[in-house]
């Protein structure tokens, strides 16, 4: 099944720090956009077929608007340079509706959120919903300076300068964030939200599963992934369970396309296993788990996997299609 679409006017489109732009969206009619909830994203369809997600991060308060915050990537696959280069103030383009893989915990009694660089962007719409909610948490934002540092004036001002700590990498005096001790000293009930390069995160959550924190309290959304090492990959075969048909899966092809070859089309997005538009039901076999979106605990249900980047361990998966 396709993901809805809606057609957006890019209204206002503007530097947010060296490297950042901030693209602001409008209802094509400008009429109220579909609501959202804090650490939302939305699919965003640009030229050339190219179709990659980025984070809403503004107040889930605003029906007007969805602002995005987007970094100039160097080793961009297309979706950053279009966003910087291609897309302009005025144009129209498509969009899904909002999801949310990355949601505030409601039984959480405090929340402390950790932001690596454009990372900040889903944190940032849970700072204002926080916020505006009277609910305690407080903000660790971790940026190589303060001229890349997206969105740096809002959260250096009242209400939100409060709760948030900066922590510039270039910056001689600045305070350094004492990771360890910060986790071993937050009190029972407190979750933890991550955000970030991938090194940044593996390091808060690597720290704060061997401060003993529970996987339960730790939420977290990869923005990219290291592409997997496929130059000892097996073949394998999958069965589709609704019509018994086997497809051999080479080891140079993922199993998305190798099933869009027989004409079985699955969704997808990222191709990484980053966003789960592709998740798929295994009914039999075991997965080679190649994703970062998945928890360690649902890996070990072995009853779905990411199809566009996971293998198998088994000769055979049967999947719930």
């Amino acid at each position: 099944m396709s993901t809805p679409k809606l057609t957006v006017r890019v209204a206002r489109k503007t530097l947010a720090a060296d490297g950042i732009c901030c693209i602001e969206l409008v209802a094509a009619n400008d009429a109220v956009l579909p609501a959202f909830t804090a650490g939302s994203h939305i699919d965003v369809y640009l030229p050339g077929g190219i179709v990659r997600q980025y984070s809403l991060c503004n107040d889930p308060d605003e029906t007007g608007r969805y602002v995005l915050g987007v970094l100039s990537d160097p080793n961009s696959r297309g979706g950053s340079r279009a966003m910087h280069e291609v897309v302009l103030e005025g144009d129209s383009l498509e969009i899904s509706v909002p999801r949310n893989h990355f949601e505030l915990s409601p039984n959480a009694q405090q929340h402390v959120l950790f932001a690596g660089g454009i990372g900040v962007t889903p944190i940032l719409s849970m700072v204002h919903f926080l916020a505006r909610n009277s609910q305690p948490f407080k903000l660790h934002y971790c940026t190589r300076s303060k001229a890349t540092t997206a969105f740096v004036e809002p959260l250096s001002a009242a209400p939100l300068a409060a709760h948030v700590t900066h922590y510039f990498d270039d910056a001689i005096d600045a305070p350094k964030l004492e990771l360890e001790c910060e986790l071993k000293t937050l009190r029972p009930g407190t979750h933890i939200y991550v955000c970030g390069p991938k090194g940044f995160m593996d390091w808060v959550l690597g720290t704060a599963r061997s401060c003993g924190w529970p996987e339960s309290q730790l939420h977290y959304e990869f923005f990219a992934a290291q592409a997997p090492d496929l130059s000892e990959a097996g073949s394998f075969d999958v069965r589709i369970a609704s019509s018994g048909q086997v497809i051999h899966i080479a080891k140079d092809k993922t199993v998305v396309q190798a099933l869009a070859e027989c004409g079985i089309e699955i969704e997808t997005s990222c191709e990484q296993g980053i966003c789960g538009t592709c998740l798929t039901g295994v009914k039999e076999g075991r997965p080679d788990h190649k994703d970062l979106f998945l928890t360690p605990e649902e890996h070990d249900l072995n009853d779905q996997f990411t199809p566009c980047c996971s293998r198998s361990l088994t000769p055979l998966l049967v999947l719930d299609l």
